[in-house]
This record gives C-alpha cells, sequence and structure tokens, in this order.
C-alpha cells in the first residue's frame, strides 16, 4: 500500500482519517495524497427563464475555507516523517475521489453517523466509492480514532466473490495485527469456500481462526456487529454490496447497516 488517498475536509472525521493515513504510510513506506474537493459549482444558480447566476460571496467564503485547509494540512504534515502531497480539485466529493483513486492503493474517508445533522459525510459515500473505485476503501466511523493496526481483525465471510476481493486487499494490513478471525453466520457457503480463503491467508503467514456464528434471532449484520465488539475489532473486513445496490437500498443489507452501525473501521471492496 505504497500510495494512499486521503478525502481531506473539515468534518469531524479528519483527524483519525489523517492518524490512519500515518499509522499506514510508516509500517507501509507510503505515499499521501490529501485530496480537498471544492465543489464550486454548488453555488451557480438558475432562473426558470434559463438564466445563470454565480453566488459570489458564498464562493469566496468556501474559497477562503478550503485555502486555510490547505495550509493547516500542511503546517501539520511539515512535522511528519511520512511524504505526502496537497490538491485542491474542483468538483463533487465522489467525483474526484473517484478520480484520484484511480492510481490509489488504498482511499480512506470517513463514515458518517447515523444522525445525519451531526454528520460532515453521508454514510453511504463509501459505498458509493467502493462500488466506483478499483481500490480497497478503508472507511472511518467518526466516533471511532484512528485505525489500530496492532488490534484483532474480523473478516466478514460469506462466500461471496466480493468477500474474496476484500479479503485479498487487505491482506498488507493484516500483517501486524493481534489475531485474524474469519466469521461465518449461519450455515450458507457461497461460492468461494472458507477454506480456500483461509489457504489463501496461510500462504501469506496470515492464519486465521474460522468462527461459525449462530444467528439467532438477530439478523446477519446485527449478528456481524455484535460479534466485532465481542472481538474488539480494529478492523472488520468485508465486500461491499453483495446483493444489488438497488435491493440494499431498498430492503437494507449487510453493507448498508454497517456503512452506518459499524463499530470499528470497515475494509471495502466490490
Amino acid at each position: 500500500m505504497r500510495n494512499i488517498l486521503i478525502h481531506a475536509d473539515d468534518g469531524p472525521g479528519m483527524s483519525a482519517r489523517l492518524e490512519s493515513g500515518l499509522a499506514i504510510g510508516r509500517r507501509h513506506r507510503s505515499h499521501l495524497d490529501l485530496v480537498i474537493s471544492s465543489p464550486f459549482q454548488q453555488f451557480i444558480a438558475t432562473d426558470p427563464f434559463g438564466g445563470m447566476y454565480l453566488a459570489g460571496e458564498q464562493l469566496a467564503k468556501a474559497q477562503a475555507a478550503d485555502a486555510a485547509l490547505d495550509r493547516r494540512l500542511r503546517a501539520d504534515l511539515e512535522r511528519e516523517d511520512v511524504p505526502w502531497e496537497v490538491t485542491r480539485a474542483d468538483g463533487d466529493v465522489l467525483v474526484t475521489l473517484t478520480l484520484a483513486a484511480t492510481l490509489a492503493d488504498l482511499v480512506i474517508v470517513s463514515l458518517g453517523t447515523a444522525d445525519r445533522r451531526r454528520s460532515f459525510t453521508p454514510p453511504m459515500m463509501a459505498g458509493d466509492l467502493a462500488m466506483a473505485v478499483p481500490a480497497p476503501v478503508l472507511a472511518i466511523p467518526e466516533p471511532c480514532g484512528p485505525i489500530d493496526l496492532d488490534a484483532p481483525v474480523m473478516i466478514a465471510w460469506n462466500g461471496s466473490p466480493q468477500a474474496a476481493h476484500a479479503l485479498r486487499a487487505a491482506v498488507p494490513l493484516m500483517r501486524d495485527a493481534a489475531q485474524v478471525i474469519m466469521v461465518m453466520v449461519g450455515e450458507e457457503e457461497g461460492l468461494v469456500a472458507a477454506d480456500d480463503a483461509l489457504r489463501y491467508l496461510s500462504r501469506h503467514e496470515r492464519h486465521a481462526e474460522l468462527r461459525h456464528v449462530e444467528r439467532g434471532v438477530e439478523t446477519i449484520e446485527e449478528a456481524l456487529e455484535r460479534t466485532a465488539r465481542d472481538v474488539g475489532a480494529g478492523l472488520i473486513v468485508m465486500g461491499a454490496f453483495g446483493h444489488t445496490r438497488l435491493r440494499e437500498t431498498f430492503f437494507g443489507g449487510v453493507t448498508r447497516y454497517l456503512l452506518e452501525s459499524a463499530p470499528a473501521p470497515l475494509l471495502l471492496m466490490h
């Protein structure tokens, strides 16, 4: 993970994102790219007759805020021992991060909170990115601190290709984990056998424990959340949107639930 892309803004999760990037960067000799997205098109208004107007005062304030954030990040990073770059991009956050992630090995964003009035980041942005970019997405819940690379890692395993992609992408982040636990809820095996996944990890010198969890009266997502808390997971690895995105949007699903309620950082890959 030599190229790490970090979404940079003034939100409450920025400190955890930056500290996570620095922690990973020190262990993997990574370069950090911090991108400040500036969707200035939101300051262009139209009237019923097709006229277009620029909200100049609001635009100037937004530009000044981005410039101040740029200066503050540079001042903070000057004291660190990881190579970095800060850039500003004009455009929607999802669009600019998707483009910047084309040559990234990892993308770090925040998860919003279930109470969106307190959150700068919509909970589903991480899911949208995971569907759009070729790199794994590390999504950090706003209440959490930075990622703990020495804590146990929990792999949410359902035998899907998406889960296999996430597992493969997470191998570098498991290097120093105290324990790796692969969790299956219920008895459904899926297309990719758990034994094959365990064998793959063992060849990377990561020997995981396979744990079957009974659903009982819980949903799959509730069982995963409870197990992550029980094992003290510092990272949850999971495939993103195993069902169609439309189905998960209307009926809910494991990905959607954990995007809003994850007790630890999520490593997502579709």
